[in-house]
């Protein structure tokens, strides 16, 4: 049933943002050099990778100088970039993800390769779901970029702290999670976003 309403919903979603899609595109075109869309590693469901899909918020080769976002004002983010990350419209291609199946609209938000492989065994059970384009974790830590930016080593705090806490979240959501606690996260999150 799960899988059924993330057919349906990302089909519409894609249906409905279309001329949304179009804007943003000739938008983040004409702001800077490279291409419209960024794609990224991550790892899914079963520990498989696949290539989740953003619009690009950044210069190109951003990610060779990290892979944490530190603050609103990182210099490697765009201007387009900035008002897209804010408003999470650089997230609206993952319904093309949620459609092939690679993703969910709630699941724990994937990671990339280099932080699941310090995953505890216990950790690891967030992979036995599809990962989403939210979930209770990223409600919670929405503001996760203004802390690593307070942080005196960014990376070192996302490891020892935000993601253990993050996983911890998603692991206790997903033991008691149905179709209704997934309605009201994707609520939430609308909410938190504007």
């Amino acid at each position: 049933m799960k899988r059924l309403c993330d057919i349906v919903l990302s089909a519409l979603g894609l249906i409905i943002f279309c001329p949304l899609f179009l804007v943003l595109s000739i938008w983040v075109a004409l702001d800077s050099t490279g291409g419209v869309f960024y794609r990224q590693t991550r790892v899914g469901r079963g520990g498989r990778d696949f290539k989740l899909l953003k619009f690009r918020s950044m210069r190109i080769g951003a990610d060779k100088k990290g892979l944490i976002t530190i603050g609103d004002k990182d210099a490697r983010i765009t201007k387009s970039g900035y008002y897209i990350r804010k408003y999470k419209f650089d997230e609206l291609p993952q319904l093309i993800n949620v459609l092939k199946g690679d993703m969910s609209f709630v699941g724990p938000r994937p990671e990339v390769r280099k932080y699941v492989d310090l995953y505890t065994a216990e950790q690891l059970c967030v992979l036995n779901v599809r990962p989403g384009i939210t979930d209770p974790a990223s409600i919670q830590y929405s503001n996760e970029n203004e802390l690593l930016e307070k942080a005196e080593n960014p990376e070192q705090y996302y490891i020892n702290t935000v993601m253990p806490d993050k996983l911890r979240i998603n692991l206790e959501y997903l033991e008691k999670r149905t179709l209704w606690s997934d309605f009201k996260v994707i609520i939430k999150t609308i909410s938190k976003v504007w």
